[in-house]
Formats: C-alpha cells, sequence, structure tokens
C-alpha cells in the first residue's frame, strides 16, 4: 500500500523546506536507508533518508522548490499502484496539477530552482534563469557586492558568479549551471528582492530580453548613460575594497564545502590543490589536522571602528546604507520597544584575574585576554542561572539546551554578532582562537551566515576604547547582554585600609518578560565570584 511522506520537520524554527536535490526519480526503486533528496531548512541542507521500501510514485516538491512543512513531499508504493486518492489535498493537488498540465519539453526548460514571477516572454530551451537566494533565514533581499562574470562570460557549473550581501554577511554564490552569462538581473551594488531574477545563462547568441526583466535601481534608472559611467568610475575604489575583503574568504567546492561540514573541518585552515587555491574533494579527504592555520589576529579598536568620514566645511554628503546597517537599525528599533529593557550593574575587583591572567600568558604558545576570561566566565555562570540563558516566545518562554555566547564585533559598517557554539565546554584557548578567527573574518566580510545564529546570551566589550560603564540594547532572541568597560586603577577600601585596586564594570541589561531582578542580580553575583576568584571556575 502506498505510503505518503510528507515535509519533515528539521530543526525547531523550520516551517518550511526546500528541496535542494532529489536522489530519487519517479519510478526508482527506494529502500530503507536510501537518501531520497536534500533538504534545505532555515538552517543547513540536510540529507532526508526513506524510512520505506518500494518505488517513489510520485514527487510533491519540485527540485528547487519550497513547501510548508507536513505537506507532500513524496509518495513510495507498488510500482503501477492507483495513488490518485492520496494526492487529492490541497497541497498535493496544486502540485499535482501543475505536473499534468506540464508537458516534458517545458519541463526540461523550466528552471527547477526559481519560484519567480516571469514575463509575457516564455523562457527558451536550455536557457536558465537564476533567482536571487534566500542565504539566511532573515533575509529579504540582497545586495550584488560584486560581480565576478560579465555578460559574454562562459560560466560552469561550481563558478563564482557573484558576492551577495545579506543582511548578515557577504558570501560567495556559486553557479549550478553551464552556459553563457546572457544577462544580469541586478547592477553591481544594486539590491535586489529575494526571487527576483538574478541572472540569466544559456546557450550564446539566445534573446532574452523579455524574460524575467528586472526592475532597475532607483537611484540608476534616470540617468543617461555618461552619469552611470562617471558613477561607476567613482565607485570603483568601493568595488576594489570589497574585492581586496572577498580574498580573505575561502574558495571552495560545494561538495567540498558539505563534506567539511560532515566532518567537522575548519575550511580555513586548509590549503586548497584547485585552480586559484580552490579547495577541492580530495583536499578535504586528505586533511591533516597539522595543516591549520593560525588564528587571524583580532582587529585593533581602531581598524574595527565605523570608517571615518571625511569633513568639508559646508558641505553635506550622504553615504547609503548597507544592507548589514539595515538590519541593525530594524533589529535594534525592534528589541528596545518590544522588550522591556532593565539594568543592573557591579564593579569587579580584577587583581586576582590580572594575576590569573600572567601566569596563563607565560606558558607556552598561550595567549588570552581579558575579553576571553570574561567570556568563559559568563558561559559558566549561564549553567547555574538557566533563566537568564532563556528566550520570550509570546506564550511561553524557551530554555536552551545550550550555551551559546554571541560576542559583538565592530565592523566598518556596523556590528556583527558572530556566536561560539557550547561556550561553556571551551577552553580559554579555544576561546581566544574563535574569537580572534571570527573577529578578523568579520572584518573582512568572511563570516557565514551560520556562524552569527543560534546565540543564547551576548557579551559587548568596549573597555578597550577606555569605555568605563555603559548599556547594550538586547540582541534578541536572547533575553540578556553584557556591557564590559574598561579596567581601571582607583581608591578602593581593602581591609580598613586605602589602596588602589583594578577595577572593571559590568552592566547586564535584562528582558523583564524572561528575567526577573532577584534572578539577574544572583547571575552577576556568581560572575563576579568567578571573576574574582578565577581558581572558583575549576570546582
Amino acid at each position: 500500500m502506498a505510503e505518503v511522506i510528507t515535509m519533515p520537520r528539521l530543526s525547531d524554527t523550520m516551517t518550511e523546506g526546500k528541496v535542494a536535490k532529489w536522489h530519487k526519480k519517479v519510478g526508482d526503486t527506494v529502500k530503507e536507508g536510501d537518501i531520497l533528496a536534500e533538504i534545505e531548512t532555515d538552517k543547513a541542507v540536510q540529507d532526508f533518508e526513506s524510512e520505506l521500501n518500494g518505488t517513489l510514485l510520485y514527487v510533491g516538491v519540485e527540485e528547487g522548490n519550497a513547501a510548508a512543512v507536513d505537506s507532500v513531499l513524496a509518495i513510495i508504493g507498488n510500482a503501477g499502484e492507483d495513488i490518485s486518492g492520496l494526492t487529492g489535498g490541497a497541497a498535493a493537488s496544486a502540485a499535482g496539477g501543475s505536473e499534468e498540465k506540464k508537458s516534458e519539453e517545458e519541463a526540461k526548460t523550466e528552471n527547477n530552482s526559481t519560484s519567480v514571477e516571469q514575463t509575457s516572454a516564455e523562457v527558451p530551451a536550455g536557457v536558465e534563469v537564476i533567482t536571487m537566494p534566500r542565504l539566511s533565514d532573515t533575509m529579504t533581499e540582497g545586495k550584488v557586492a560584486k560581480w565576478h562574470k560579465n555578460v559574454g562570460d562562459t560560466v560552469k557549473e561550481g563558478d563564482l558568479l557573484a558576492e551577495i550581501e545579506t543582511d548578515k554577511a557577504v558570501q560567495d554564490f556559486e553557479s549550478e549551471f553551464n552556459g553563457i552569462l546572457l544577462k544580469q538581473g541586478v547592477e553591481e551594488g544594486g539590491a535586489a528582492p529575494v526571487d527576483s531574477v538574478l541572472a540569466i545563462i544559456g546557450p550564446e547568441g539566445t534573446d532574452v530580453s523579455g524574460v524575467g526583466a528586472a526592475k532597475p535601481a532607483a537611484q540608476s534608472s534616470e540617468k543617461p548613460a555618461e552619469q552611470k559611467a562617471e558613477a561607476k568610475t567613482e565607485e570603483k575604489p568601493a568595488a576594489e575594497a570589497v574585492s581586496a575583503s572577498s580574498t580573505d574568504r575561502v574558495a571552495i567546492s560545494p561538495l567540498a564545502k558539505k563534506m567539511a561540514q560532515d566532518k567537522g573541518v575548519d575550511i580555513h585552515g586548509i590549503q586548497g590543490s584547485g585552480e586559484n587555491g580552490r579547495i577541492v574533494k580530495k583536499d578535504i579527504e586528505n586533511y591533516q589536522p597539522s595543516q591549520a592555520k593560525p588564528a587571524a589576529s583580532a582587529p585593533t579598536a581602531s581598524s574595527a571602528a565605523q570608517v571615518a568620514l571625511s569633513f568639508v566645511q559646508g558641505e553635506d554628503t550622504e553615504t547609503p546604507n548597507s544592507q548589514v546597517r539595515n538590519i541593525i537599525a530594524k533589529r535594534l528599533a525592534e528589541s528596545k520597544f518590544s522588550a522591556p529593557h532593565y539594568y543592573l550593574m557591579v564593579e569587579i575587583n580584577m587583581d586576582k584575574a590580572i594575576e590569573a591572567r600572567k601566569e596563563i600568558n607565560s606558558l607556552p604558545d598561550t595567549k588570552i585576554s581579558f575579553n576571553d576570561m570574561i567570556i568563559k566566565a559568563t558561559a559558566v555562570a549561564l549553567r547555574k542561572h538557566p533563566q537568564v540563558n532563556s528566550s520570550w516566545a509570546g506564550d511561553k518562554v524557551i530554555h536552551r539546551g545550550n550555551i551559546n555566547v554571541g560576542v559583538a564585533v565592530a565592523i566598518p559598517d556596523g556590528l556583527v554578532v558572530p556566536v561560539l557554539k557550547n561556550t561553556d565546554q571551551m577552553t580559554y584557548t579555544q576561546i581566544s582562537a574563535g574569537v580572534k578567527d571570527m573577529a578578523g573574518r568579520a572584518k573582512s566580510k568572511g563570516l557565514k551566515a551560520n556562524e552569527m545564529e543560534g546565540s543564547t546570551f551576548s557579551v559587548s566589550n568596549l573597555g578597550m576604547f577606555g569605555i568605563e560603564t555603559f548599556t547594550s540594547i538586547i540582541n534578541q532572541p536572547n533575553s540578556a547582554i553584557l556591557s564590559v568597560g574598561a579596567i581601571i586603577e582607583k581608591p578602593i577600601v581593602k581591609n580598613g585600609q586605602i589602596v588602589v585596586g583594578n577595577i572593571m564594570k559590568l552592566s547586564l541589561a535584562c528582558d523583564h518578560r524572561v528575567v526577573d531582578g532577584a534572578t539577574g542580580a544572583q547571575f552577576l553575583q556568581t560572575l563576579k565570584t568567578y571573576l574574582e576568584s578565577p581558581l572558583t571556575l575549576l570546582l
């Protein structure tokens, strides 16, 4: 008897899944354990295995398309079995109806990876329409930071087409097709909504003028050709800066990237053997941990800050907002106006922490910062106060099972928060290496979207700027954020005597819907104990 397989819920936040690739076709024999398809969730691409034996009789979601969780994904049964009664549901019938209406010739020319609304012109045979990809769960539009292929260039599967700036990072976008780049739907530096036409690839000489006409950028649509050329000349330094920064990112084939993810290999420590240093399959297979490169040094305070603008007396200037800046503004406003913030402050005597750091850094090949010590102490304190490691979810509070600390990093475009996963289980040296690596890649826009997701608590440190105390806006869905000031020498009373002490001020911003005042105060007391007596972290 035929069995209906529905779109699985592969993560707690998943509402729909996209079929990245089918490994079986209608009519193929399927055995239990066979990989049916690769499902792209809001967090990752995962293999989906069959739990049944039989023949694949029906595909409910085409390759490249998305469907809601629990909608019909596939039907497996006996060869020749009548399944008309199983495809009558709303989700299934819609998919089934569209399948019946398509001829085999149309199916060959259809772009399996898009849901873009085309113009009245049909897509010529052999032509593929590539749409703006959704590279993060919160992405609504993407900006083309740089095109690596021009119209007329030959494109092969795996070639780097463009660099796409999302709301979180700049990511390389590779072609899945072979052919000639016939059209660029978005100009370099321009933005477009997700699923709008990004590019068109097909046989040389094919007329695609009427296919998926792209919306022109507002600023450039009314400019004459001379002004456009002038604007491109003026923007060249910015483009070159993006290109320079992109060299710090890793060139890797899609297969090698998936193998590295499966094996937990850090691709930033691998020297690629492919063209232009590109990492390929054999590099992952032959990888040895000893090949790892030393972690990039963290950006200095001055280089990490927002880029300084030149001042011209009496002349107003404008800077278009980047995607990162727009999202920062949106998220912080949502957090500030939706979560009832309150603040708790405490002073920490860092004398013993200073001594402990000196001893640790006296060890060979070891160098940690005070920020590393604070992150470690914070993560361990969160173990004892799980309510602070929780999130507000409307009608419930979610108590997170992992402690993932987000570390605020200043970049020229604003602020990003890369995440150290399972921070409480990391050593000082692991935290130090992780922060330096991600801070360095954040500066060059080399962070991936998944490296900035999943935080359960955040730390923001402005001590390197000499700031004694400040308060931060909560990085939702976290319920708290710790603000760290500078260590300042000042007189303190110790054993009835006035002595010089090294004092650091901490400020904890809490969401009152989740963390009550007493809970936040107890957390700060535990954190104070760990920092003033570092040996207690070992207990």
